[in-house]
């Protein structure tokens, strides 16, 4: 994707999902674009055909946030696309936190380790898992890639099997992707992963093109593990203040329900690897970044 146009081409997504009606608009009869044509969009956000159409062009880099606040209302954007649009429209240095693999602290990877009763995992802008409980490690494990949740969503042979409802956690996860990209547009490791997905699954490319932008919150999420059967959890995402480009996914099963039973079988099942298993973790993924110029190791002992 180039970069002089990445604005242009989150303009056209976001237009062809607005629908005349939902702007106030006459429908207007037979459309060869589906969504607001051009000249509506200029209009609802008070601004020349000729300066819309330049900006879709990429030939205009340098709108205004006023501008830009227009066009999100034209475009009904919620909060997190807004973010989204004002970084690919003002490009400029990063942010240190966003070029920087920042460690996940000590004491972060003890807190986790202290929820014996709750699956919990880091996992970076990439989505790659850089920390985890032992509840958290055992939830993802089995799998091809269990290392990195979107290559285990689109990659993985197993996954519409695993998730068993797929296109929601498919469409949340796209949408999380183009999020974190808020941060740091150019960031070529998370561009870089958004190419393979494009090439290795059409759904991925599908759902990307749609420019949906959606910090992951919280929400339902239902598996099917593979060594204690269907579980039906909620979770919650949170990002360490040190650590913005890092999130905290803890789940929560319903005391007392089937789902909490089989976590505790799975706990039981798993217990053998609570030493071993985060210290290969964080070996592989620190001697992985160490190899990387200008990447420190992502985790510490």
């Amino acid at each position: 994707m180039e970069k002089a146009n990445r604005l242009g081409e989150f303009l056209r997504a976001r237009r062809a999902r607005v629908s005349p009606s939902e702007v106030g608009l006459p429908h207007g009869g037979m459309r060869r674009v589906p969504g607001l044509r051009r000249e509506e969009v200029a209009s609802l956000a008070g601004l020349s055909i000729d300066y819309y159409a330049r900006l879709e062009q990429g030939r205009e880099q340098h709108p205004s946030a006023s501008v830009l606040n227009a066009l999100g209302r034209a475009l009904r954007l919620g909060a997190d696309a807004q973010r989204y649009l004002f970084a690919v429209a003002t490009p400029g240095p990063a942010p240190a936190t966003a070029r920087v693999h920042r460690q996940v602290g000590a004491n972060l990877l003890a807190l986790v380790d202290d929820w014996p009763h709750h699956p919990a995992v880091i996992i970076d802008r990439c989505t790659t898992i850089v920390g985890a409980n032992q509840l958290g490690r055992a939830m993802y494990a089995g799998h091809r890639h269990s290392d990195n949740l979107a290559r285990l969503l689109f990659v993985d042979e197993d996954a519409r099997i695993f998730f068993r409802d797929w296109t929601k956690v498919a469409t949340a996860s796209v949408a999380s992707i183009r999020a974190s990209a808020t941060l740091d547009p150019d960031d070529a490791e998370l561009m870089a992963l958004v190419g393979e997905l494009s090439v290795r699954s059409a759904e991925f490319s599908r759902l990307w093109s749609k420019a949906e932008v959606r910090e992951k919150t919280s929400d339902s999420f239902q598996i099917r593990h593979p060594q204690v059967g269907d579980l039906d959890l909620v979770f919650e995402s949170l990002r360490p203040n040190g650590s913005p480009d890092l999130l905290l996914k803890i789940y929560r099963a319903e005391p007392g329900s089937s789902t909490a039973e089989a976590l505790a079988v799975l706990g039981s099942l798993t217990a053998d690897q609570t030493v071993e298993a985060p210290r290969i973790q964080r070996a592989r993924r620190a001697t992985s970044l160490s190899d990387t110029p200008g990447h420190s190791s992502a985790v510490t002992e």
